[in-house]
């Protein structure tokens, strides 16, 4: 029985329509992607690498690494290269997990090869994807046909039109919501702030049947603690804590930072749970830094890497409500690296995310190497500040999604999502913005194809304007 059939069988007439509107929202067609990724040959042979596994905080040196339809087989001093194997030698180069931005917002083919042409090889978006995208893109890119991450997408959803999200008004509108996210290959359900308590309890619990995990804001008619109570498995803000958990200061202003002990509290209570929390410093700073003031998003749009941001994300840009806001952020933006210091020294599962390129200041790819350097420079190590955006979305996925495969590490049997740099990023974590080559599901892009990538993407975007 297909989709539709159930909707009429099962669907009060009320509903019909709307569930027919959201099925042909999700997944209408797009036009064909043109061929544009590597061949990947059945095995490649890395030697002469340093490996940084992430798994643990070391490095192995002098290593070779074999790579086989896609996995990592073998890891020794030295290996001997199969037959038909492509052979790549390190030169003493460093070898690390290719890193994972667990928050963008994806609207093209371009947006992906900018993300891939800056080490990501795992990207979550989070909500208003194009349906091509989630559909047919993805599938192109797994098949390596289009250069481009791994990109688990969530649906995400609303109790009302105000932020322009799918509005789910009911119980039963959102149990239909998650019923046909799952039919159409969304990975997770993204709640939002204006949910019903009846419409986010359905949502949890037929996400929690359909094997979708909810992630997302804090909703304000639940509150975050009882949302993670629930199930919710990643809070997708740092900033989130401080609308929906800390206890603020008498005559908040909604600029003040919450008591230093408000830290101790909320650490325990993470730790408890387990629940993800996604360390987006550079999110809430890139809003700081604007908040009031227009000619910050001038400069933004001046920054060289601009010219990798979509002619529609221009304008948004221009666009903003922040630059029209008045006081300060920066009393917030320092506690909340406090924060991240503080749930990274707990062991807390940090995981990188941007909100690029929807945040003015933040562009695709670029984005996660200046959360990295605002994790380090709120005192995290280089170690944990890389976890962010390697292991700890490894072990998230892995949480989230039983069975989905190994990442974020080097280790025989993990996914071959690898990224080789030439220095040891537990000592600069800037080498991460040159990369020798990118290598994701076991195709090969060496600093050329990269750099290829890259101007393909300025020139699409440059011809568009």
């Amino acid at each position: 029985m297909n989709i539709s059939q159930l909707i009429h069988r099962h669907l009060p007439a009320s509903l019909q329509l709307a569930a027919i509107f959201l099925l042909a929202w999700i997944a209408a067609p797009a036009a064909a992607q043109p061929a544009a990724g590597p061949a990947a040959p059945s095995a490649t042979l890395f030697v002469n690498v340093n490996i940084v596994p992430m798994g643990r905080e070391t490095v192995l040196r002098g290593q070779s690494v074999l790579v086989r339809d896609g996995r990592i087989t073998a890891i020794a001093p030295a290996l001997a290269a199969p037959a038909g194997a492509r052979v790549i030698d390190g030169g003493g180069g460093y070898l690390l997990p290719g890193l994972a931005d667990m928050h963008v917002h994806v609207r093209d083919r371009e947006t992906l090869a900018m993300l891939l042409a800056s080490g990501i090889t795992t990207a979550l978006d989070m909500g208003e994807a194009p349906n091509a995208m989630v559909g047919r893109t993805r599938a192109a890119v797994a098949r390596g046909e289009v250069p481009g991450p791994r990109l688990l997408a969530a649906l995400a959803v609303d109790g009302s039109p105000r932020f322009g999200h799918l509005v789910v008004p009911s119980a039963e509108a959102a149990r239909w919501a998650v019923r046909l996210a799952k039919a159409n290959g969304y990975d997770f359900i993204k709640v939002y702030n204006g949910l019903s308590s009846e419409a986010f309890a359905a949502l949890a619990e037929e996400g929690r049947a359909a094997g979708l995990p909810i992630v997302g804001h804090s909703v304000e008619a639940v509150a975050l603690e009882r949302q993670i109570a629930a199930g919710q498995a990643m809070v997708a803000h740092l900033e989130e804590f401080l609308y929906a958990f800390f206890r603020m200061p008498e005559g908040d202003d909604g600029q003040a930072a919450p008591d230093e002990s408000e830290i101790v509290r909320a650490v325990a209570s993470i730790r408890a749970s387990g629940v993800a929390v996604t360390a987006d410093l550079a999110t809430y700073q890139a809003i700081a830094g604007q908040w009031g003031r227009p000619e910050q998003v001038q400069a933004y749009l001046d920054m060289p890497e601009a010219r990798f941001l979509s002619p529609a994300d221009r304008i948004d840009w221009r666009r903003s409500g922040y630059q029209r806001r008045t006081g300060s952020l920066a009393e917030r933006a320092a506690f909340l690296g406090r924060f991240a210091r503080a749930l990274a020294g707990a062991d807390a599962l940090l995981i990188a995310g941007t909100d690029a390129p929807t945040i003015p200041g933040l562009v695709a790819g670029d984005a996660l190497h200046r959360n990295l350097a605002a994790l380090e420079a709120a005192g995290l190590s280089r170690h944990q500040a890389l976890a962010t955006a390697t292991s700890g979305p490894g072990r998230f996925v892995a949480r989230a999604m039983p069975g989905s495969g190994t990442f974020g590490i080097i280790a025989e049997g993990a996914r071959a999502d690898l990224l080789l740099v030439e220095g040891n990023p537990l000592e600069d974590l800037a080498v991460l913005r040159r990369p020798i080559g990118v290598m994701a599901a076991g195709r090969w892009h060496d600093a050329a194809a990269l750099a290829a990538l890259r101007e393909g993407v300025a020139e699409v975007y440059s011809g568009a304007e």
